[in-house]
């Protein structure tokens, strides 16, 4: 049987399972290109509603407004909620005609 308690105290829980989406977030000064992580069966938009204010993004590449100059390679961001103007499924843009 699963003991959610070790020796010292140590809390344990179960490993909640996500998969990793490309996305395109836009704010107010910058484009944001990363992964976001839903859980299995999970739309994007339930992502963003259940998140409380931030929103992490892992793999982010930071860009000016319009998307053209990299200006920072991180890990990991945690993008504020009121900050986001657009967010997009990379595989789901498609290209202007």
């Amino acid at each position: 049987m699963f003991d959610p308690f070790e020796d010292k105290g140590k809390i344990y829980t179960k490993v909640v399972t996500k998969s990793p989406v490309k996305v395109i977030l836009q704010t107010a000064t910058n484009r944001i290109v990363g992964l976001m992580h839903v859980r299995p069966g999970d739309r994007l938009k339930d992502a963003l509603v259940t998140s409380d204010h931030f929103l992490a993004v892992t793999d982010a590449r930071i860009y000016d407004v319009n998307g053209t100059q990299l200006i920072y390679h991180t890990n990991f961001i945690a993008v504020n909620l009121h900050q986001i103007l657009w967010v997009s499924p990379e595989e789901e843009l498609l290209t202007g005609e």
